[in-house]
């Protein structure tokens, strides 16, 4: 796994052993960027149980998806207990916030809702 800074969208890629390349840390948070092109950003986050990411926004779509352990996910105030699978989908601009109950990896995806939006507008395949 690399940090990736800009990778073509379009061109396609496989990422293998990513979770493994990403230890646990004691009392940490930590990420790696894995994919980040004009229409999305992909990055993989380790967090030891009792770890928390405070209340936050992007201004991207987001799609978050639990890969091991359990946590509590907050969103707009509605606090929801995710599983390995879960996945949670955020609206640009929404409030989350989350707290690691058992040490766990999770997945995040950011989409540029606005990029694609104008690619298809162009006739793009975005």
């Amino acid at each position: 796994m690399s940090n990736a800074s800009l990778t073509s969208s379009a061109e396609s890629h496989v990422y293998t052993q990513l979770i493994e390349q990403l230890p646990i840390l004691r009392e940490a948070t930590t990420s790696r960027v894995v994919l980040n092109n004009d229409l999305l950003r992909f990055v993989l986050f380790s967090f030891d149980a009792g770890q928390q990411l405070t209340e936050h926004a992007s201004p991207r779509a987001v799609v978050v998806q639990l890969l091991s352990g359990k946590m509590e996910f907050a969103v707009a105030g509605e606090v929801s207990a995710l599983s390995p699978g879960d996945l949670v989908y955020l609206a640009p601009g929404e409030r989350h916030a989350l707290t690691a109950i058992e040490a766990c990896h999770l997945a995040l995806t950011m989409i540029d809702v606005a990029t694609v939006a104008a690619a298809r507008a162009e006739g793009g395949t975005a």
